[in-house]
């Protein structure tokens, strides 16, 4: 139950807690205890069973067999279809339609019977005339190759023998040895060297100067800016206040501030403010096979 509020017994709308069910019930064993007790007492519905199809009347709803169509008069579909096709044989003008002779086929091969044209030039059987036969051109005649790996047989590539170029044994150290020296010949004096004790700056505070600050400069003088044009504003208008009238605003007299109800309020004789109970509320509820089940 909460501390404050409502308890749950007023939120689900009863005026007491209702009694349990299983209180005070005899115990009845289940066992060979029938489903449904009602269909074993007293009379049942019998019906008289179900009725089979057959060319007696017993096997219908109606006591006689009805027609679907009493007194129609009788047809024939083929004579009707018939005499349709007379009456719409005479609406022809002239003779009938006959199309015309089909598509002739050709009696073989190289024949050209059936064919809306005659033969085409183009794929005539007659030989075209030859030219005399010209041999062609000698091939191109080449060295045979030289025999040879490449290391140390000269004149065994396809241009000329490279020429031979001196190279001097570390050459690379040499050179390095004089732009060393070339430095060393531009150095004035010997390396910067600190006898200092080691610390993370040099001084405690980093930020430290020791040069005096600079004058402070003086500001610019501003210049005066002249007020721009305004023009008059227009007509105000009346927003629930003296805006837009020609009279100021009143001055404000203090008032306390209180709330003013329209009603008076109805308290009880301890003095408590009356609440009026609530209406009818709905509560959770078992169905009756839920019930019948569990007992």
């Amino acid at each position: 139950m909460p501390g404050e509020g409502k308890t749950d017994m007023e939120r689900v709308g009863l005026f007491s807690e209702m009694e349990y069910v299983t209180i005070g019930d005899k115990y009845v064993s289940h066992y060979m205890r029938p489903f449904n007790e009602a269909a074993s007492k007293n009379k049942q519905m019998l019906p008289g069973g179900t009725k089979m199809l057959s060319a007696l009347q017993a096997g219908y709803f109606e006591p006689q067999f009805v027609r679907v169509f009493e007194g129609e008069a009788y047809s024939n579909p083929v004579q009707l279809r018939r005499r349709y096709r007379l009456a719409e044989s005479k609406k022809n003008m002239g003779k009938a339609f006959l199309p015309s002779n089909g598509v002739k086929l050709p009696c073989g091969m190289g024949t050209y019977y059936g064919t809306i044209g005659g033969p085409y030039p183009f794929f005539s059987a007659q030989l075209r005339g030859k030219t005399a036969y010209a041999p062609p051109g000698k091939n191109l005649y080449t060295n045979p190759g030289k025999k040879g790996t490449g290391y140390g047989y000269p004149n065994l590539t396809i241009g000329k023998q490279y020429p031979h170029s001196s190279d001097v044994y570390e050459i690379g150290k040499m050179n390095a040895k004089k732009v060393h020296e070339d430095h060393l010949r531009l150095v004035k004096g010997g390396p910067f060297k600190l006898n200092l004790y080691p610390r993370e700056y040099f001084d405690i505070n980093p930020y430290y100067d020791d040069k005096p600050l600079a004058p402070a400069k003086k500001p610019t003088p501003e210049k005066p800016v002249a007020h721009p044009f305004k023009p008059s504003s227009p007509a105000k208008k009346s927003g629930g206040m003296k805006a837009g009238t020609f009279d100021p605003y009143p001055s404000h007299s203090a008032e306390p501030y209180v709330v003013k109800y329209s009603k008076p309020i109805t308290t009880n004789k301890e003095g408590r403010i009356f609440h009026p109970p609530t209406g009818s509320k709905s509560r959770p509820s078992t169905s009756i096979m839920a019930l019948n089940v569990t007992r």
